[in-house]
């Protein structure tokens, strides 16, 4: 997410709390926590794709193969 929909994200909350928003601007907030949502997540889950165990006989997994796949559908 670009730090253009952050500063954006924040500027929206803010004035939420000193006046509140029409109702475009409450859906243009909603959207924009969606999208940073999903990028967080989406990051997140890149992440956890990418961590390597290894088992106690030596062999080693690679978690986002065992189990990063089933949790994406």
């Amino acid at each position: 997410m670009k730090k253009e929909q952050i500063d954006r994200i924040n500027e929206l909350y803010h004035k939420s709390q000193a006046e509140g928003l029409t109702e475009a601007e409450r859906r243009e907030q909603a959207r924009l926590r969606r999208e940073y949502i999903e990028a967080f997540r989406m990051s997140l889950q890149g992440q956890l794709d990418r961590i390597d165990m290894v088992e106690e006989d030596g062999s080693v997994v690679n978690l986002g193969e065992k189990y990063g796949k089933r949790s994406r559908h």
